[in-house]
């Protein structure tokens, strides 16, 4: 849809958000973007800073895709393959929506010939796509958004596509710079983050098999801030690695910043509530490479658990501590 060119970061510069994130650990469980679905159109590059609007699309094509994202309360990516694969970066039209919707999950792949036809394709998209068995595996590698996504995530998506290259793509800005390498494990929609190269497979592999590693889960898109903070909570406390169980159930907040959330904790187990409480917490540098100035990040505490029935609490839920989020 476009030339390739290059949109490689300025790999000179000093200071490198991610680096100061690690140095200080900065926790990042609840980070996970919102998003129902996700809405992936291929685009070789370059990418502008911003998706969307620096794709080239034209007005009308644009308006589409926002009334379209909006409607189905989509994130729009852009994406395309690993450059480590020596193919060419032409674009080849094609286009996903994946539902994430816990219990619904789908992936549903089309293709058009020119941008243009986008908007007639997204008018009808069931028919204008066909569903898919195969799991997406995206990396952010939007190095004109942040530098730490290119110069962390290329390597992770090499890795990727040169085991599961049908599977692999580089994609747009996923949030949270800071915490590249940022994997998004579709249909499930969940986001991992500081996913080293030399793990990147065996975390997708064991995705494939039904499980997620707690070390690098930054929460489940579709879930609100409180719900991925709380879901986490249980995880550890259960040891509970399967991508389906903790099923968020509801939410209610008890207070400003405190919530409750349930979820459903399986078979033997019965509702599981957790209450987590928000508060924000200073950052001494930036949190991304282009901030110019410190912020704060927000942070989840856990107040209480009510486990379900079967679980004796121990060590583990009382020294879970805080995650962050944002």
């Amino acid at each position: 849809m476009t030339s390739p060119e290059t949109d490689a970061p300025d790999a000179s510069a000093g200071f490198r958000c991610s680096e100061a994130a690690r140095d200080r650990d900065d926790p990042f469980v609840a980070t996970a973007p919102p998003a129902r679905c996700w809405l992936l159109v291929e685009h070789p590059g370059p990418w502008g800073r911003d998706a969307l609007g620096g794709a080239g699309y034209p007005d009308d094509v644009l308006d589409a895709i926002d009334a379209f994202c909006r409607a189905r309360g989509a994130r729009f990516q852009l994406i395309r393959r690993s450059r480590s694969r020596g193919e060419p970066m032409a674009d080849r039209g094609r286009f996903a929506l994946v539902d994430t919707t816990p219990g619904a999950e789908t992936v549903r792949w089309g293709r058009v010939a020119s941008p243009l036809e986008l908007p007639a394709a997204l008018a009808d998209v069931e028919a204008a796509t066909v569903a898919s068995s195969e799991p997406v595996y995206l990396v952010c590698a939007h190095g004109r958004h942040d530098a730490c996504c290119a110069m962390r995530g290329r390597p992770v998506a090499a890795e990727l596509a040169a085991t599961y290259p049908d599977r692999t793509w580089e994609t747009t800005h996923t949030g949270g710079d800071r915490f590249a390498a940022n994997v998004v494990l579709l249909p499930h929609g969940l986001v991992l983050g500081r996913v080293p190269a030399t793990e990147a497979v065996s975390v997708v592999e064991r995705y494939a098999a039904g499980e997620v590693d707690t070390v690098w889960v930054r929460g489940r898109s579709g879930f609100s801030p409180p719900a991925q903070a709380a879901q986490h909570h249980a995880r550890l406390a259960f040891g509970e690695a399967r991508v389906d169980a903790l099923r968020v159930l509801g939410t209610e907040t008890r207070e400003p910043g405190v919530v409750e959330v349930t979820l459903d904790g399986g078979s033997g187990r019965g509702p599981v509530s957790v209450v987590v409480r928000e508060r924000w917490v200073a950052s001494p540098t930036p949190l991304t490479c282009s901030a110019g100035r410190a912020s704060s990040m927000r942070v989840f505490d856990l107040v209480e658990m009510t486990p379900g029935a079967g679980f004796s609490e121990g060590p583990e839920v009382r020294a879970l501590g805080a995650v962050a989020g944002g």
